[in-house]
Order: C-alpha cells, then structure tokens, then sequence
C-alpha cells in the first residue's frame, strides 16, 4: 500500500512537472509571437507620429476640413471629400477636436487598440477543433497580419475608420451573448457603412431572428436619428448620392474596388452597366448568403461572417481598399484535400492584402483589367467560388501528407524544410515566384539608394579596379571585342538580339519543363536558382560596379541601348527603371549557366546536353561583346551558381533521382506509387 501509495505520488508529480513545462513552451512561444506583432505596431504608429504636419495624407482632413467641415454649417457633402454616412458624420462630430488637435496620437493609438481587439476576436472564433492553445497562439498572428495589411495601413496612415464597422460586426455575431444585443451592434455597423445589411438575412437564415430583427431596427433608429439631426445631409447621401456613390473620387477610380467601379472601368454606362450590375450583383448575394448559412451550420461562424462581408463589398455603390479587411478574414477557411494545397488560399490573400497590385501582377496591357481590381476578385472568388472545406470532411484536419525525402544529415531537425517528392501548386509557385521577382527588382534598385546617380561615384571606381585587375591578367578584350562585333550588322544584331530576348525566356521554359515532367527535380533546381539569385542580390548590394557601356571614357558601344549620354546624373533608356550598375556578378550568365548545368544534369542525351551547354557560352559572348558587362562579372556569376547548387544540397540532400530511389527503399513500391498518385 505505501509504495502504491508513493508511486502514485510521484506519477502526480511528474504529471505537474509536465503540465509546468507545457505551459512555460506556451508562454515562451506566445511571446515570442507578440514580439513581431508590437514591432509592427509601433513602426505603423511611427510612420503617422513621424510625418510633418503639413504632410500627412490623412483622411481625417476629408472630415475635419480646413476650418473643420464637420464645425461649419454647410454640408457634410458639398466637397464630396467625406464618404462616410450622416450617422457616422453625427458620430464624429464630437471627436473632430481630438482628432484635429492629435492627429497622430490619440486616434491613431484609439485604433491600433481596435485592430488588436480584432485579432484577439478573430483567434478566439477559430472553428473547432482549434483549441484554447491555438487560439492563444493564433492572437498574436492575427494581429501581426492585420497590422501587415493594407486595409489597417491605410486606415492607421490616413485615419480612417474602416475596423470600427468590421470589429462591430464582430463582436455582434461572434461576442455579444444576447441576440438582441449582438444584433444592435450589427444594426450600428450597418449604419456606418450601409451595405453590412446583408448581414441581416444572414442572421434570420441561420435562426438568429430576433438579432436579425434588432439589426433592423437599429439601422433604422440610427439612419432615422441622423435624418432629424442632419436633414440636409441625410438627403443629399440616400437620395443625390445613392448611398455613397460619388464621394470620395469618381466612381471609376481604381480606389473602388466593387462590382459598380468594375463594370465602369469597364467602360459600361448608362442602363446597361445597371442592368448588369444588378444582375451579378442579385447573383453574388444569392451564392454568398448561400454558402455562408452552410458555414454557419457547420461551425465555422467566422467564415461565414466573412464570406458575408465580402459580397456586402462587392455589391456595395463604392467600397474603398481600407474596407476589405473581410477577404484577410476568410484565412480562417480551410481549402485542398492534400496538404501542399492548403497555404494557396492563405498565402494568396495575404499577398494581395499586403501587397501593391502592380507587385503581384505584371505591368501588361493585357493583364491591366486583372490589376484594377485585385482586391475585388480576391472577394468574389472567396464569397462565390473558393472551395471551403466543411468541418464533416475527413481531410478538415488531416489532408493527405506530402511524401518527403530523406534529409541530407542526420543532424537535421525534422522540422526542417524536407526534401519533398512532388511538384508544388502551381497557382501558389507562380504567386510566389513573381512576388520574388518583384522583390528582386526593388533590391537591386535599391542598392544604389533608390538612383543610379546616387551610386554611380562608387560604382565607377569599382569599373576601374575590374579593369586594372583584367589587364594585370591579360583578359581586357572588351574593347577590341565590342568594336569587331559592332562593324558586323548582322552578328551585332543577333548578339542584342540574344542578349535582351533569351535571359528570361530559357529560365523559365527550363522551369516549367522540369515542373511538367520532372516534378522531384523541379524542387531542387529551383531551390538552387533562388540561392544563386539571393546571393547575386548581396553581391549586388556590397559592390556596385558599372558595366564597360557606363564607363566614360573607356569608349564602349552600347550595342543594346544606343549611346548614353555622360553628362547626365542619369542616362540610359533604363536608368529609372533598374539599376544599370547591378553587374557583378552577372546573372545574365549565372542564370545562363544554370540553365546549362540543369540541361546537361537533367537531359537523356548527350546533344541535348551538348545544347544546353552552349547557352551561356553564347550568353557570355553576349554580354562582353553588347558592353553591359566585364569578363570578370561572368566569373562571379559562375560563382554564385555554383554556391547555389552547393547550398541547395546542403540543404535539402542528393538530387531527386537518388531521393526518389531512398524513398523507393524505405516505403516500398506501393506507397511510392500512392506518392506519385498524389503529385
């Protein structure tokens, strides 16, 4: 009995003992996810607090006016400037002192406390079987995305008061115990921005039909409040401007991401534009309110409250960026039967939610209808058509596994990016891979300052020391080479032409080959192009170089770009485009190089290998003979590639063929070919 009993102590104890530890890795954990968060926090406050007076592009200004538009007796509307309906105006008009004496301060830190109550909310709605740990775990990314987001930059930046509505939609159908209250709440926020009504056949859908009731009724009595306070006003915002339509901009403006600034943009007017906009619009809230009492049902109260706001945008007269923190929301949706599925959607809308149009989409003709409504799509695709899983469905919390290669140490801890069997999503690895390039292009522009004239001192003195070090090696031919090549139309025509045509087309018809028919190796291969470019982008940073073409001087055609003129702080066609002296070392060769590396690894036969191997000795003729670069910058190209390659098997193992085969070893041919199956 005494050892049983003392047994049972210390089982006890080392439960405790267990349960402490537990707790402290929260801890520690949650704390270290707060950190970023505050972070972010205070370097959006920084940029409102920072900013001179007479510089802030705020839109408190559009309310508070020069004198004060909500102090004088004329109309709210008479500039168009202020967006907002009666009710809100009503609402500000006490705050317009605060606000106009600290614009930077109390405002702003009144509604970074809102954003951080949004997050907080937002993690504790998480749809079982999240539990009270994820959920604790979850506040602090939601706030750190929120704070990230465009729609809470812009509302921190220009002092909007787009999280007020969405936190009161929140809090009323999420929060509030009593329908009656939480209905209220959602009755004020439609007051505030009218086309949250549709939150109130949500409510009377899913049996909630006293909230949906007070909704109404407080819409009502708040609409009707401001109508006896602000007649004028009230008259001019339902009836001249059809709840909104007009104020702020033209409602074709790319700042108006709904269905109504689309179809203008479009080009539609007249009847037809309304007849059609009632059409999709009638069609949107049909399937919205559809899946969202679906979600609803099933659980996932916080999907269905955001596929609600996003087609309350959608359908809405005007709907400004700062509004659609709805589509950011919809994360907490879970899309994809296998697990390499499941970050598209998330990654997707966090990318367009915190970053430009023009980053995420390429600046085409053809794609400009894509680019002006990015964030419009991004709310139809999720109120209409995005593929959320029901919380019934066996792949909600365990989608089918992605088959993992062996990794290259045994030091490596699992949690470690693996070797992975498959090729990836293709709609996510084209997301990421412009947004790459996107952030490629602004860093090597921003390795001389922003300007080429800002580095074009250093850069120069760097050009000659390259040149010093080329003739103590007997390797300076530029020169000579340049001119023959230029006395020869022909052979200086084919040598531009190769030059400016074939370092993006080979890449990327190398990747997508290797994607289509060599899945495993397509990983590898990529992975060491993006450590040859990361390193190029360093290299790119520490020693700016000018190409020979940029040299005064040294008296270098500029085969490509034609003849540049010295004497301006900056010249050349592309000069505020890129940086012109982004030279060393040369991806025009390193990525030419491994192009030819990953043809002759990759290729069944020796004249296919033979073939890519005479890329980047073509591409190296190409770039000494057009002037854009030194020889020596091909030998630093060839560098990086070969650290890229070498990184990538560090990393990640040996190359695909070998894993595959280690694959085929430990788990045997049925599971291989139920891994291929799965790619």
């Amino acid at each position: 009995m005494a050892n049983a009993g003392r047994g049972g102590r210390q089982a006890a104890a080392l439960g405790a003992t267990a349960a402490e530890g537990t707790r402290t890795r929260l801890r520690a954990a949650r704390l270290a996810l707060w950190l970023p968060a505050a972070v972010l926090a205070a370097c959006q406050v920084a940029v409102v607090l920072t900013a001179p007076s007479g510089e802030r592009p705020t839109a408190l200004e559009t309310w508070v006016g020069p004198e004060g538009v909500l102090h004088v007796s004329g109309s709210l509307y008479d500039s168009t400037r202020f967006t907002g309906t009666p009710f809100g105006g009503l609402v500000l008009t006490p705050l317009t002192r605060t606000a106009e004496q600290a614009l930077g301060r109390g405002w702003t830190l009144g509604t970074l406390l809102l954003v951080v109550a949004l997050g907080l909310i937002t993690a504790r709605a998480l749809p079982r079987p999240a539990g009270r740990r994820t959920a604790i775990l979850a506040g602090p990314v939601a706030v750190s995305l929120l704070m990230l987001s465009l729609p809470v930059r812009d509302t921190l930046r220009l002092g909007q008061t787009g999280v007020i509505p969405v936190l009161l939609v929140l809090l009323g159908c999420l929060v509030a115990r009593g329908q009656r209250v939480g209905g209220a709440l959602t009755g004020v926020a439609a007051a505030l921005q009218p086309a949250l009504l549709l939150f109130t056949p949500l409510l009377w859908l899913t049996g909630r039909r006293r909230a949906a009731a007070a909704t109404g009724a407080a819409f009502a009595a708040a609409t009707a409040l401001a109508w006896a306070a602000l007649p004028h006003d009230s008259r001019a915002y339902w009836a001249h401007h059809l709840a909104g339509t007009g104020l702020g901009g033209p409602a074709d403006d790319p700042a108006n991401q709904s269905l109504h600034g689309a179809l203008l943009r479009l080009g539609l007017r007249g009847p037809l534009e309304t007849g059609l906009l009632l059409l999709l619009g009638a069609a949107v809230v049909t399937l919205a309110l559809r899946r969202a009492v679906r979600y609803a049902h099933d659980g996932q109260l916080l999907l269905a409250v955001a596929v609600t706001g996003c087609a309350a945008l959608a359908v809405s007269p005007t709907a400004w960026q700062h509004q659609f923190l709805w589509v950011l929301l919809t994360v907490a949706g879970r899309i994809g039967v296998r697990a390499r599925d499941r970050l598209v959607w998330p990654v997707a809308v966090v990318l367009m939610m915190t970053l430009p149009a023009r980053t995420l989409l390429p600046n085409m003709a053809l794609l400009h209808p894509l680019r002006d409504n990015t964030v419009l799509l991004a709310a139809l695709a999720a109120a209409t058509a995005v593929p959320f899983l029901s919380r019934r469905s066996p792949y909600f919390r365990t989608p089918v596994p992605t088959p993992y290669a062996p990794a290259r140490f045994s030091c490596v801890p699992p949690s470690f990016p693996r070797r992975v069997l498959i090729r990836p999503n293709l709609l996510l690895e084209l997301l990421l891979i412009r947004v790459t390039y996107a952030a490629y292009a602004q860093v090597r522009l921003a390795a001389t300052g922003g300007s080429n004239s800002a580095g074009r001192a250093r850069a120069e003195a760097h050009g000659h020391r390259i040149l010093g070090l080329e003739r103590l090696l007997h390797m300076d031919v530029e020169h000579a080479v340049n001119h023959a090549v230029a006395r020869i139309g022909w052979l200086r025509e084919s040598f531009d032409f190769y030059y400016t045509s074939f370092h993006f087309v080979v890449p990327l018809a190398v990747l997508g080959l290797l994607y289509w028919r060599r899945p495993v190796d397509y990983r590898w291969a990529r992975a060491s192009l993006g450590f040859t470019t990361l390193l190029a982008l360093a290299g790119f940073w520490l020693y700016p170089l000018a190409p020979p073409r940029l040299m005064p001087g040294l008296g270098i055609i500029d085969t490509v770009h034609g003849v540049q003129d010295f004497t301006r702080p900056d010249y050349g066609t592309l000069t505020h485009l890129t940086n012109q002296y982004a030279a060393m070392p040369s991806l025009h060769f390193g990525w030419s190089l491994w192009c030819g590396l990953v043809i002759a690894v990759i290729a069944p036969k020796a004249w296919t290998k033979a073939l890519g191997l005479l890329h980047p000795l073509f591409t190296a003729a190409a770039i000494v003979t057009t002037g854009n670069h030194w020889i020596l910058d091909a030998v630093g190209g060839a560098l990086v590639v070969g650290a890229g390659f070498g990184l990538t098997y560090l990393l990640q193992g040996p190359r695909a063929r070998t894993a595959v085969a280690a694959a085929e070893i430990g788990s045997g041919p049925p599971a291989l070919e139920k891994d291929r199956a799965a790619g």
